[in-house]
Parts: C-alpha cells; structure tokens; sequence
C-alpha cells in the first residue's frame, strides 16, 4: 500500500509539475528550454505536443478542471491511505467519472477539442467511473490490487492527454 502511495503522489505530482511548466511557457511567450538560472536555450526542442486552440474564458475554465481532476487525485490517495476505499471511490465518480461531466461543462469545451483529445477525456472519465466500482469492491472482497489498477488508469489518461496536448 505504501508503494502505491508513493508512486501515485509522484506521478500526481509530476502531472501538475507538466502543467505548471507549460502554463509558466505559455505566459512567459517561450518556446524554448530554461537552464538552472531561468534562461530560455532559443536552441532547445520546441514543444512538440499538439496545440489546441480554445476561447480564452474557456481556456481558464479548462485549466480550473484540471487542477480540480489533481486535487481529487490527492484526495483519492489520502482516501486509500486511510483505509477509506469507499470514500475513494464516491470522490472519483463525483468529480472525475462519467457522472462529472456536467459538472465540468465537458460538453461546451469537447467541441474544440482534436478527436484524440476527446477521446482521451472520455477515457480517463471512464477509468475513474471503473476505478469507483473497484474501491466500492474492495469492502466486499478485501482485495485493493484491483482498484490501484484500476486508478493507474485514471492517471495514464490524464499523463497522456498532458504529454500529447496543450492550450492556447
């Protein structure tokens, strides 16, 4: 249980460490690299990832989404690290799984989105909607390997969307 937590925390972590890098890029009107003292390398890889243009008030409302999707993240793990795989569960189906998506508006900002981003999206919804029918299970068969599997999926689909696209 301890493994998982730490690797879980450190792919959270390295998730909005991704963000945190391409909003700071974003705002900063830079392509380029930063060495250790904060200076752009103009010679360094550009950012590869497919850029997707949202309206402006939509790319806010997007970015306030994804930093909600972490924080539920962090919730789900400290959730698990109390032994309250149900809580887990209920916190993924409500903010992240296919129940969610009202909530975030996913309708209005899914018709800019590329396919793969799209789909991307509705498969990381759908993992958190099995991962919720997973922890839920644990209560009854004691066993937690299905549900960290099943949350490792959750968080592929948001590595991957990330590691593929960005906005503007």
């Amino acid at each position: 249980m301890r493994t998982f937590l730490l690797f879980a925390v450190a792919g959270a972590l390295a998730l909005w460490a991704d963000v945190a890098v391409a909003q700071h890029h974003e705002h900063q009107g830079q392509s380029g690299e930063m060495d250790h003292m904060g200076h752009v390398d103009q010679g360094a890889s550009k950012d590869t990832r497919q850029l997707v243009k949202f309206p402006r008030e939509l790319i806010e409302h997007t970015m306030a989404n994804m930093r909600d999707h972490l924080l539920t993240l962090q919730q789900i793990n400290e959730a698990l690290a109390a032994g309250e795989p149900e809580k887990a569960g209920k916190l993924a189906e409500q903010r992240l799984g296919m129940s969610s998506l009202g909530l975030h508006g996913a309708a209005e900002v899914a018709k800019y989105m590329p396919p793969g981003m799209q789909d991307a999206g509705t498969s990381m919804h759908k993992a958190a909607s099995r991962f919720a029918i997973q922890a839920q299970n644990v209560a009854v068969t004691g066993e937690m390997k299905p549900a960290v599997g099943a949350l490792s999926e959750v968080m592929s689909a948001c590595v991957g969307c990330h590691a593929g696209y960005r906005l503007r």
